[in-house]
């Protein structure tokens, strides 16, 4: 006969290597294959940008996947944790090299975007015992956007719709630039006040 008073037993600690920690960890060991397929056919725009643009697509769409199984079931760990940040940097930043390695962007905007990206990641994972920063809504929007303008990027366009797309394209960069400076600066603030709190 159990005890009714007696405290209910903690939920069971999901184990690392469930359903959304292999797609984020699948994700990194893609990234690559999205490297050597944008560059593979040395700008000429031909299937292997297609392959290129579509495995970037793909990988995008299952960063919001895994996030959304992790969260409906109840499987987020310390790994994903740790995972999840590294595939979305590695997929990003691997594009942004590729691209300006085609001469596509110019390598400055890449630099910039790649201080920021792995300067906020970096302290994350150190600092994370001591001061932990949630992820506000404007890093958010910066990854949305960054995406977005990647995509644009990646894509062959010009040829099917115009170079009207060209612009727009540009557009589309210089916003996620934009926001990924202002995001940055907004992290590093943040993260002054709490360490002073703490």
């Amino acid at each position: 006969m159990t005890d009714a008073n007696a405290p209910a037993a903690p939920p069971a600690k999901p184990r690392n290597w469930n359903a959304p920690n292999v797609i984020t960890a699948a994700r990194i060991v893609a990234t690559p294959f999205f490297l050597w397929a944008l560059l593979a056919d040395g700008g000429a725009l031909g299937p292997w940008r297609w392959v290129a643009a579509i495995f970037f697509v793909v990988a995008i769409a299952s960063d919001a996947l895994d996030g959304y199984l992790a969260r409906k079931h109840n499987l987020i760990t310390d790994l994903g944790k740790l995972l999840d940040p590294i595939a979305d940097k590695a997929l990003i930043g691997s594009a942004l090299i590729g691209l300006s390695i085609l001469g596509e962007l110019p390598w400055w905007v890449t630099i910039i975007i790649l201080i920021r990206e792995v300067g906020v990641t970096v302290h994350r994972l150190f600092e994370a015992r001591s001061v932990v920063v949630a992820a506000a809504w404007m890093g958010k929007l910066k990854t949305v956007a960054q995406s977005v303008a990647i995509a644009l990027a990646l894509f062959p366009l010009a040829g099917l719709v115009g170079d009207w797309i060209v612009p727009v394209n540009i557009a589309t960069m210089a916003i996620a630039f934009g926001l990924t400076l202002a995001s940055g600066i907004d992290y590093v603030i943040t993260a002054a006040r709490l360490g002073k709190r703490a």
